[in-house]
């Protein structure tokens, strides 16, 4: 706790005290204001950056959790031809760096006239991610197949099974991927460098970098 009070001791701090030697504890006197002046410089609309970030991070956290539900059902229940290869070459994607296919992707979006938005950032988080299905389909395969056997003999579709059997049954795995995706792009600060020109669309990590700078 003692960093995080740190933190907060120093945001109260004048300028002159936040390098003292021995560390001041107690500022004197309280700067308050330090945050008005924060919220309110027009350097960094700070709630138009948090709002920018929230929508970055909301829409992408959905998006992973229902293409990653819908794919790993796809791989541990529906049996068709195939089906264990193309895992096998869902799995093969994780051992391509991010780095490799950056500048491929860069021109595919700048192609189709998305660089400069949002669309970019949001859209590749419906189409699934390897690690997090396979998270989901170890879930998912712990479930006994009677159940949703059971559910196929009364009528239940896929869709069906998927929303009332699975995903109430794989709900910590759910959260798992959730709570990471929302870390990752909270902090991501490459996807935006590249894709988003605008200081109006920044998210609040490119804010705070230019902010400092």
């Amino acid at each position: 706790i003692v960093p995080f009070l740190w933190l907060v001791i120093t945001s109260l701090k004048a300028s002159n005290q936040v390098f003292t030697n021995p560390p001041l504890w107690i500022p004197d006197p309280i700067q308050w204001n330090n945050y008005v002046e924060a919220l309110t410089t027009p350097a960094f609309p700070f709630l138009k950056l948090l709002g920018n970030t929230v929508y970055y991070v909301t829409m992408t956290t959905v998006g992973t959790i229902i293409s990653s539900a819908a794919v790993a059902y796809g791989f541990s229940r529906i049996r068709f031809k195939g089906r264990d290869f193309l895992f096998a070459v869902t799995l093969s994607t994780m051992m391509l760096p991010g780095i490799v296919t950056l500048i491929p992707t860069y021109v595919l979006f700048k192609t189709i006239g998305w660089v400069g938005g949002y669309a970019p950032l949001i859209v590749p988080a419906f189409l699934g991610a390897a690690f997090n299905i396979f998270l989901l389909r170890q879930f998912m395969i712990t479930v006994p197949y009677e159940l949703t056997d059971a559910a196929l003999v009364d009528g239940a579709t896929h869709f069906d099974i998927l929303w009332r059997i699975m995903i109430p049954l794989v709900k910590p795995a759910l959260l798992v991927i959730g709570v990471m995706n929302i870390m990752y792009i909270w902090n991501d600060f490459m996807g935006p460098l590249i894709y988003l020109s605008e200081s109006s669309t920044y998210p609040l990590v490119m804010g705070l970098n230019a902010f400092r700078t």
